[in-house]
């Protein structure tokens, strides 16, 4: 099985933690034997992924593509048609 080639680290990250956290960051790092750095960047890396593979990424086989597209396409109904959905619009929200 063919590696892909390693990319040229030449840029830093910098970030303050607690002791706490810091100690909490360590005792994980070394319970599967990954230095710090290393641990903290596999993290954040696969946290980035996941974010934005859920902003980017969108694949659905033909029959549920279909049904999205027929979905999104269909006029929007009343507020009126959709009383649940009305009072929830009416309640106030933890933002206002």
């Amino acid at each position: 099985m063919a590696t892909a080639p390693k990319e040229l680290k030449d840029k830093r990250l910098y970030l303050r933690v607690s002791p706490r956290q810091r100690e909490v960051i360590s005792e994980a790092a070394e319970a599967i034997d990954k230095d710090v750095s290393s641990f903290v960047l596999d993290a954040a890396m696969m946290d980035a992924q996941r974010v934005l593979g859920d902003r980017r990424v969108f694949s659905l086989d033909d029959d549920r593509w279909a049904a999205f597209q027929q979905a999104i396409d269909r006029p929007v109904e009343p507020l009126a048609r959709k009383p649940r959905l009305k009072k929830l619009l009416e309640q106030p929200s933890v933002l206002d």
